[in-house]
């Protein structure tokens, strides 16, 4: 069993504040309140804030400047892909817009990774699929099926796909528990994918287009309904 993790003060704060900024409570381009104020506000010394802040910072959230204060980012505006793992966590709204992203960004995949890949990275595919059929549950079958996504995007010899793959995966991935639904059967799974390999396998660019068009589809309708 894993040991639960143990939240400090600051984690405590780090989340309500970013909730708080997240929910428009503080809104994009405005100055937080003095240090002090808020530290007396959310009843923590102002050492466990500036730790909080500087969290909030690093995930592209907030900026300071010395002698002008704290202000709240326009993520929308200025923020980077890396945010949509916080985003998600913080609304199931987003997921959405993921998937629709998924859609596009996997088909053109597919389609590429047909007139590219290498001889090495079809003999990998072919065994990435078939872990896909021998995985022992739900949780393995994922992320079995996401390794084969992987290796999709790196046989497009594009590494901005391999990038943007890993992004998408990583937003979804922290809550795939609720997203499990296309995976319960290791066979279904399987048979549903196979398809968008075996046309890469066959360098068909169209065929594989179209099969990963019809599975991401697939995928996302499942996955949708078990968030209802």
């Amino acid at each position: 069993m894993e040991t639960l993790p143990r939240e400090t003060l600051v984690d405590v704060l780090e989340g309500r504040l970013r909730e708080d900024i997240l929910d428009g409570r503080h809104p994009a381009g405005s100055l937080l309140p003095p240090e002090r104020t808020l530290a007396d506000g959310y009843g923590v010394t102002r050492t466990t804030l500036k730790h909080a802040f500087g969290r909030l910072a690093q995930a592209g959230l907030l900026e300071t400047r010395h002698g002008v204060g704290t202000r709240v980012r326009d993520y929308l505006r200025l923020g980077g892909a890396d945010l949509l793992p916080m985003l998600v966590r913080h609304s199931p709204d987003w997921i959405g817009e993921i998937f629709e992203v998924r859609r596009h960004i996997g088909a053109l995949i597919a389609e590429r990774a047909a007139l590219r890949a290498t001889a090495g990275q079809r003999a990998g595919l072919r065994s990435l699929l078939a872990a896909v059929d021998e995985a022992p549950d739900g949780d393995a079958v994922q992320l079995a099926d996401v390794e084969v996504h992987r290796a999709l995007a790196r046989a497009t010899g594009n590494r901005v796909y391999v990038l943007l793959t890993n992004t998408l995966f990583n937003a979804y991935l922290p809550v795939r528990a609720s997203l499990v639904g296309p995976f319960t059967d290791a066979g279904s799974a399987h048979e549903r994918l196979a398809p968008v390999v075996e046309a890469v396998l066959a360098a068909d660019p169209a065929a594989a287009r179209t099969a990963a068009e019809e599975y991401l589809a697939t995928t996302e309708r499942i996955m949708l309904e078990g968030l209802r």
